[in-house]
């Protein structure tokens, strides 16, 4: 026997499946589109050449703007960290990029503005570029460089090397950062009709790739909605418990997948009468701290440094969350 009310649940649930489905696929593929424009235009080899030249300080300032608008995976972005560190970027330059770069990304923006609106987007953008910077500047300080392994990882077709040595002939001995949907070699020399045509071309195959992890985060964030009582949800992240943020900040890793799957949930928690900062801080754990990312880093930080860079997210995920659920809690 059916539950009473089950069936209405499954319905309101079914509805704001469709609803979240309509609002974000053409957000996600209009964003894929820029995301294929900027890598078309924006190559990893020319992200390395720009912030070379820099030193710690104006440099933290380009690094977490290029992390923001550079939308590489973590399978690519790990490759630019490398070359950087490896070319003899400051290490404080670098984690501004690392840090801004999961955190702050296009497909983020996007969604971001079709799910909350213009004020939580620039908010959010502003003060998560805010902590990388300052974050960066903070562990420049530091006397970090012993913790950066010395090792040659091999990703788009070339090999870096964390040493400063040059590049081996082989890849024997390197190691692979594996590969994704986003990632791939672009083509030089291609005509503007030929970018565009690229762009558009890799938005759709992104988006193919990229739909079941939608569709789990939409399906996950409807049944929030439709199926868990909104009391149940406040009573463990709701404005009474004061550890609401850091458990959320910490919570979002073990679950996270994608962006663009964090973020109808996201919405639903928010719906459900959680802090708008409490799901930030959910976000940018998730999205800074993910099983996959912390993979890769760790082929490149020795765990001390992998700690620091950790809680130096978790400590940006409650920061920010605090300031939502306080601060801006009048404005927004």
């Amino acid at each position: 026997m059916i539950p009473p009310g089950t069936e209405a649940a499954l319905l309101d649930s079914w509805d704001y499946f469709l609803h979240l489905a309509m609002v974000l696929t053409p957000l996600f593929i209009g964003a894929s589109f820029l995301v294929g424009l900027a890598q078309e235009y924006l190559p990893p080899e020319r992200v390395e050449e720009m912030l070379r030249a820099r030193d710690h300080g104006s440099g933290n300032v380009l690094a977490a703007g290029l992390g923001a608008v550079t939308p590489f995976c973590s399978c690519s972005t790990v490759p630019v960290l490398a070359g950087l560190l490896g070319a003899g970027a400051p290490t404080g330059m670098a984690f501004s990029f690392l840090l801004a770069s999961p955190i702050v990304n296009w497909i983020a923006v996007f969604l971001l503005f079709g799910l909350f609106g213009p004020g939580v987007t620039v908010a959010y953008v502003t003060t998560a570029l805010l902590a990388a910077i300052i974050a960066g500047l903070i562990i420049g300080t530091l006397d970090l460089d012993g913790y950066i392994k010395d090792v040659r990882i091999t990703a788009g077709g070339r090999e870096i090397a964390t040493d400063g040595g040059a590049p081996a002939s082989d890849a024997s001995g390197a190691a692979d950062t594996g590969g994704c949907s986003e990632c791939g070699t672009t083509a030089i020399n291609r005509t503007h009709k030929e970018r565009v045509t690229a762009a558009g071309e890799g938005a759709l195959s992104f988006f193919r790739d990229t739909l079941p992890y939608i569709a789990v985060g939409i399906a996950i964030g409807a049944l929030i909605h439709g199926a868990v009582p909104a009391e149940f949800l406040q009573q463990i992240a709701g404005p009474g418990n004061p550890l609401a943020t850091p458990i959320a900040a910490l919570a979002g890793a073990p679950i996270y997948v994608s962006i663009s799957g964090m973020l109808p949930i996201a919405h639903s928690l928010t719906e459900a009468g959680i802090p708008i900062g409490t799901v930030i801080a959910f976000v940018i754990g998730g999205a800074g701290i993910s099983i996959p990312n912390l993979i890769l880093l760790n082929k490149l930080f020795e765990r001390q440094l992998l700690a620091i860079y950790a809680t130096t997210v978790v400590t940006i995920g409650i920061t920010i969350g605090v300031l939502f659920n306080t601060v801006f809690a009048g404005l927004l």
